[in-house]
Formats: C-alpha cells, structure tokens, sequence
C-alpha cells in the first residue's frame, strides 16, 4: 500500500500519535489539581493555577497554540518567581506539550528535562508529586516517538505506567499502556501491542463510557485491523466511534473515522472507505489531521487506478507538505507521497510526463532525507533512501540504486531495523541481478529471507498491510532467490538452499494465514524415516517450471522445463478444471500427461533405480490445487504406480508407522441438511462401517455439536477423529471452517478444540479425516486453508478432498480405507488410501478420477 496508508501503520504519523497522548494528558493533569494537598498555601496555589494554565488550556483546546504557549510561559515565571516547584514542574509539562504540537523540538526537550528535573528532588513516593512525575514520563515519550526515538518512547511510558500503579491510579496507567501499544506498533510489534490493548479493554470494559474507553477500543481496533482481523476491528472502531460521538469529542471521532476508512479500504470496499475519509476531513482541524487524511485518498485512488482524480489531488497534497515543519510526520509524509507519484509516473502516457515526475518525486524524497537528518530520525532517513533507491530502480539507473540503496541498508542494520533491512537487502538483490552480478544478489537475497525468517512471529513488521500484501512483499523475495539458485549447472549448495527457500516460503505462507507462527513442535526430516520415498519440490518461475528431487542418501537432482509461467498456470487451470465430469476424458488425459511430463517424466529413470515407492509433494501455488494420483504417464495413473503424499514441507511432526493395536476412533457427523449446506444421506452409512470396523463413538446430527465435540476430543485420546461434514477451505482463517449442527467452527478454534486434547503434546491424533469438505470457489489460493487445518490440527496425518464429492463414491472408500488399516498390519497410511482409491478405480460408476483424485494425504504417510 501507498501513501498514507503507510504513514498510518509502518511509521506512525506524529499527529496520530501524540495527540492521543497529549488529549489523555491533559485529563489527567486536571485531575492532578484536584488532588494537591489542602493546606492553607496550596490553596492559594491551586487558586493561582486557574489562571495562566486553565487559560492556556483554553487556547489550546482552541486551536490557538502560539497564545497557550505563551500563557504557559508566564505560568512557568510565577512559579519561578514564587519557589513553587511542583506547580513549575506542572507548568513545564504543559510547555512541553505545546512545543511538541509546533514542533519545536529543542523547546520541548528542554522543558521536559526542567520538569523531571524539578520532580527528581521529592521523593518517590509522595502522593501529590507521583501523578506530575507520571505525566512527565507521558509527554517524554510522546516527544521521543515524534522524533524517532521509538525504544526510549517505551521506556518513557513504562515508567509512566509504574508510577500510576505505585499511586493506584489505574486510568493514568491504562493511558500510558495505550501510548506504549502504539510505539510498539511503530516497531511493527503488531501481536504484542494486541495483546496489551486486549488487557487494557478487559480492564475497561465495566467503566462508564469515557475518552480514555474510546481511546483504548480504537488502539485495539486499528491494531486488529493491521493483523488482518478485520471484523472484530470493524466492530471495535464502532464501539469508539458511538463512544465519542455521544461525548462529542470531536477529535476522537475523526481519528475512529479515518480508522474505518482504513479498514473499509483492506475489506476492499473502496466506496464504504471514501465515505469515512469524507467525513474525517470534514472534522480536521489541523494540517497535521488534513495531510494524513489526503494522502490516504491519493493512496486509495492510486490503487483504484482512478488516475485522473489522483492527478487532480495532487497540488492540494504538495501544498501541504511544503508547509509541514520538520519531524517524523512531515517525513513519512513526503516519503508516501512520493510512493504514490511513482505508482502514476509509471503509467503515464508520455514519456516527457515520465522525467517532469522523477525530478519531482526525486526532490520530495531528497527533502524528506535531509529533513530526517536534522532531526537525526535514522529510520525515517533510512525509508526515504531506500524509497530513493526504488525510483532509481524503476528507471534502471543501476549505479544509482545501488549506491543509494546500500546507504539505505546501512543504516536499517545499524540501528537493528530489521524490517527495513530486509526491504533493502531485497531491493539490492534485485539491482544487482540487474547488474548481471548473480552471485553477490543471491547473497543480498539471502540474506533478506534470513531476516524475513526472524520477523515470522510478527510478519506484520514487515511491511505496511502486509497481510494484504503477502503476495507482493514476501512471496517474490524466495522465488526470486529460487529463480537465480537454480541456473543451469546448479552446484548442490545452490540447490539445496532453493529446496529450503521453497519449503521456507510454505512455512511463511502458514504464517501469513494464521497471522502466528504455526509449527512450534520439534521437527524432523523426512529424508531420515522412510528409504523408499522420494520428496519432489516443483516450482513455477516467470520462464521456466522448476523441479527438485531428493532422493534418499543421494545428491539432489534438477529439473527445468523453459515455458513462460502464464502458459504453465493456463494449462494447470484446465487440467483443474477438466477434473469434472463434464470434460472429455481426452482432453483431461492430454493436459493431465503434459503436466507429467513436466514434473515426472524426466526423473522416471531416477525413481525406478532408487526403488521408490512414495512420491511426497511439496506443491506450492495453484500446484497445490491439483490431485497429483491423478497425472497420467500415458497408460496409468500415477496413484497405480506410487502411493501419493502432500507435505507443507520438509519438516513434520514425528514421524511414526500406525500401531496395528485396536484403534479408537471419533466419528460426527451431519446427514441432514443445515446452514444452507446439502444433506448428506450416505454419511448414515459411512459412521456406521466406521463403527463396525473400529467401535468408534459416534456423534450424528443434533449430537454433533461444538460442545459435544470439544468435551469428547478434549477428554479421550482417539487416535483416529473422522467428521463426515461439510468442511470449506479458503486462503483466509475466518472463512476457513466446518459445519457442526448450529455452528461453523474455523479453523483457528477447530486447531484449538484439538490441541486441548489429553496427551496431544505425546501422542497426538494420528489420522484426522474430513470426508465432505470443499474448497472456496473462486479462491485459487483455498488449499491454502487445507494446509493450514492440518497443521493447526497437530494430527500426524489428515486426509481431505479438494472438492465435493458424491457421498455414495466417498462412503466407499473411506470403509475400504478403514477396512486396510484394520486388515493389513503395517500398512501404511498412504499405502491404506492408494488401496481406497484403486477400488474405486476398479468401478465402472467411480473410476473417473472426480471421484478418487480429490483425496489426498497431508502429513504422515507410513
């Protein structure tokens, strides 16, 4: 995303950010009047406060800052002039305040360090002096995080924090917690910012409607939004919206506004998202608030491709920038702006159009670089280098971009910005393939994944509405460093780096989809357990389609086929497609063998010499759609040569053959139709061979609850759970679920329900079955989903179908399926459902490949 956008949740605007802090300030200054001691003398102080600081309150609330500064200046002179320093260190504490909202840095800096200095002679302790010293540590930290200094921010607000709850002020601290949220969001620490904003409206939640309770549920709810949880932030940023409406307070209501405009935008409802800015700018009342707000129009116009309307804002914007003072802000913003004018100069339709625009994007960002030096902001500095380096970048002035961007680099890592260091790192591999410099790019590539490997736990760090972005901001960094690792003549060095970006890439991939990190169990390598089986890692590169094969105790091996990517996705997209009855078998058998070809053939000699018996897969992009039992060599399928397998990636959860023991078995289900979901009358029978063959517990229809199925998984330890239900996939957690009598579990609390379970950490499920799911339509990225369930599921091995099926064909083969792992001792998982699907194929009614493809084994196979 552009523009604002990126002012808002990469490098937080100062406006946004300390007027949040200096509105919950100043509620508690006035409450510190109130609770000055009663003697004699400190009434006549309290009487002598109303003056110049209640009139300086007066004219800031106004807007008038210049007349509050100076009305606070004359209250810092009485207060000298009487020897009064804890009304002086109050008085500097508002000077402070007023200086950081015009900018003057140096003044503010100065009257803070007066202030705490003046605290520092009372003691710790002292009730009347802790609330003063408190807010001193407030607006110390709003001063750091406008300037950049976003750890001391942090330290500032903790000792806030400490100090309220020394004094058992328990608003004072749930404001300096909020302020600490949005420097940690600064950080990009998303998650642990969510987690002290849901504390913090836990805490709130009992209270009256106050400024400080809207405050707190709209941090929650931009913070939500930024991890991609956009219902539950939708309905936060309501709550704060009807809170400060109700209040009046103005300046609330236009940040919860331009909060829902920013979520309305990631829901992809532009018009919802126009409506909010609308109203937002119409209750600006500053520059600062208008700034932000226009350039979150242009970001949002930009995107629509609306390019005449962007033109149009775009003297507004500049108009305003030019009058910005230096700070943060006044950075981000240049910085965001100039994103947004290089997104339109790369459409333009001329090429005279194209220059006028570099010297004008090039000027705001060497702007936005010396503003950020003077006030020696080195982040801001190193985002508008790097941003520099870009422009040179798309105009393939190489020496330039490389230079500049290696400045850029300099400084993320010397100030350990590791989200920065990972964007520029990237952008240099990128120039420097340009270059032809293949082995010094694959080092800076490398070295971006690295960091891109640390910042999993908090992959919104990385980038500005990353969850929005994955596919542009994280995905290319590992095929692109794939893409230069398997050249020609690849040493096993390169090849076995590219294995593991591609494996790493999955990993990401989960992450992203869950917004966590999802493995956490210890893993181990599939090549160490079984000696007849054979990982194939096929890839889709912009030329070419890639295949790695790795043999048992040998050298990998390396397969490319030169083909340009959009010849390969078409065919896979009608290989997908000819999968349903209403195809030609000769036309589903000629693309089916194609992709054999690509993927198979050339390693057939390989296979058939190493003895190979399994084939594991690990797919990624629109392969992951596909059925691979269902390839074709020209005479069988390759399900009638090799049991299939589907892994997430080369590690797993231990790996470790079924016990031939009696097994225990959960089975639920739904026969009848729900929620708008089709009966399913066959499954009657499927439970009940189910029941016959392994005396599973059964749980049909209206006993097929949520409760029912969290109280029976959580308390046994079933090694084999079975759902005949509907299930849907989809390339998002919240419309990844299954159905149960009167509710749609997702995946996140189907995960949960599952991991609860008693020894689940020891012996967890070793065979999860969901025998009636789908995935999303529309959604080419929906087996993402299906990765994701198991995973999340902790089984060994879960065995699911890529689409509907008749239910007739599945009830057959899940008892054949069942019927082999009772029957035959030592078979293995995959073994059990290649047997299940060569039945079918024996079939006349169910040998189309509709019917036994769709099944496929993620996990364990032995």
């Amino acid at each position: 995303m552009l523009g604002g956008v990126g002012v808002r949740r990469k490098l937080k605007s100062r406006a946004k950010k300390i007027r949040s802090s200096i509105i919950l300030g100043l509620l508690m200054l006035l409450a510190i009047t109130t609770v000055l001691p009663a003697t004699a003398r400190q009434s006549q102080i309290s009487q002598s406060i109303s003056t110049p600081i209640e009139a300086g309150k007066a004219s800031y609330f106004a807007g008038q800052l210049s007349e509050a500064a100076q009305l606070w200046q004359q209250a810092v002179q009485t207060y000298q002039e009487r020897g009064d320093r804890l009304n002086l260190a109050i008085a500097q504490n508002y000077l402070s305040l007023v200086y950081q909202d015009l900018n003057q840095w140096e003044d503010a800096r100065d009257a803070i360090s007066k202030s705490l200095e003046l605290l520092s002679a009372f003691p710790d302790d002292e009730a009347t002096v802790a609330p003063v010293r408190a807010q001193s540590f407030n607006f110390q930290g709003s001063l750091y995080l406008a300037t950049g200094q976003v750890e001391s921010a942090l330290d500032s607000w903790q000792q806030a924090e400490d100090t309220y709850q020394r004094v058992g002020d328990t608003a004072g601290a749930i404001g300096s917690q909020i302020d600490r949220a949005q420097a940690l969001q600064t950080l990009g620490q998303y998650l642990r910012a969510k987690e002290l904003l849901e504390t913090v409206n836990a805490s709130l939640a009992s209270e009256p409607d106050s400024p400080l309770k809207a405050d707190g549920l709209r941090s929650l709810g931009t913070t939500l939004g930024a991890i991609g949880d956009l219902e539950r932030a939708q309905e936060k940023l309501e709550q704060s919206l009807a809170i400060s409406q109700a209040l009046e307070q103005t300046g609330q209501m236009r940040a919860t506004l331009f909060s829902l405009g920013n979520t309305a935008r990631d829901r992809n409802d532009y018009q919802a998202a126009l409506t909010y800015y609308q109203e937002a700018i119409e209750l600006s009342q500053t520059p600062l608030d208008r700034i932000e707000l226009q350039l979150n129009l242009l970001s949002l116009l930009v995107s629509v491709e609306q390019w005449d309307a962007a033109i149009a804002l775009l003297p507004q914007i500049d108009e305003l920038i030019a009058d910005l003072p230096p700070s943060r802000m006044s950075v981000n913003a240049r910085v965001n702006f100039a994103r947004s004018l290089m997104r339109i100069g790369i459409v333009a339709n001329t090429s005279e159009s194209i220059v006028a625009n570099d010297r004008e994007v090039a000027q705001v960002l060497a702007d936005a670089v010396e503003i950020a030096q003077t006030l020696n902001d080195r982040r801001a500095e190193s985002y508008a280098l790097g941003t520099l380096g870009r422009l040179y970048e798309i105009r393939n002035n190489w020496s330039e971009a490389q230079q500049v961007t290696e400045r850029a680099l300099a400084i993320a890592q010397g100030i350990s910005s590791s989200d920065l260091a990972y964007r520029w790192h990237w952008q240099l591999g990128r120039v420097l393939k340009a270059k032809g410099d293949r082995e010094t790019a694959i080092v800076s590539y490398t070295e971006s994944v690295k960091l891109l490997k640390t910042l999993r736990r908090d992959l919104v760090a990385i980038d500005t509405d990353l969850q929005f972005s994955f596919r542009d901001r994280v995905e290319p960094v590992y095929r692109q460093l794939v893409d230069l690792l398997l050249a020609p003549n690849a040493s096993q060095d390169n090849l076995t780096d590219a294995r593991v970006a591609i494996e790493t890439l999955q990993l990401a991939e989960l992450d992203n989809f869950f917004r966590e990190d999802c493995l956490r169990t210890k893993a181990i390598e599939i090549d160490d357990i079984d000696p007849h089986a054979a990982v194939v890692y096929p890839i889709v590169l912009p030329d070419r389609i890639e295949v790695v094969l790795s043999l048992p105790g040998q050298a990998l091996r390396h397969y490319s086929t030169p083909l340009p990517s959009s010849e390969v996705e078409e065919t896979l997209q009608s290989f997908f497609e000819s999968l349903h009855l209403a195809y030609s078998t000769q036309e589903r058998l000629v693309l089916s063998e194609q992709i054999y070809s690509w993927l198979i053939r050339p390693a057939e000699a390989d296979l058939e010499a190493a003895n190979i018996e399994t084939l594991v897969f690990v797919p990624e992009g629109f392969l992951r759609n596909l059925p691979m039992s269902a390839l074709y060599d020209g005479e069988r399928y390759l399900i009638e040569k090799y049991r299939v397998a589907i892994s997430p990636g080369l590690q797993l959860l231990g790996a470790r053959s079924l016990e031939q023991t009696q097994l225990s078995a959960f089975a639920g289900g739904l026969t009848e139709a729900r929620q708008g979901f089709v009966a399913l009358p066959a499954v009657q029978g499927e439970v009940a061979k189910l029941k016959e063959e392994l005396a599973a517990e059964v749980f049909l229809n209206e006993t097929f609850t949520r409760t029912n199925l969290q109280n029976k998984i959580s308390n046994s330890s079933f090694d084999i759970v079975h759902l005949a239900t509907h299930a849907q996939f989809s390339s998002s957690a919240e419309e990844t679920f299954l159905l149960t009598w009167s509710d749609r579990v997702n995946v996140k609390e189907f995960g949960e329900v599952l991991q609860t379970r008693e020894g689940q950490t020891t012996n967890p499920i070793e065979l999860l079955v969901l025998s009636a799911c789908q995935t999303a339509e529309g959604d080419d990225r929906a087996t993402l989903g299906l990765a994701g369930l198991a995973v999340r599921s902790g089984a060994r091995s879960t065995v699911a179908s890529l689409w509907a099926v008749r239910d007739e064909s599945t009830a057959q083969l899940m008892q054949e399926l069942y019927q082999q792992l009772r029957q035959n001792p030592g078979i293995g998982r995959a073994e059990a459902l290649r047997q299940a699907q060569l039945s079918l194929i024996a079939q006349r009614d169910f040998n189309h490949p509709f019917f036994w493809s769709p099944f496929i084994l993620i996990g364990n196979w032995l």
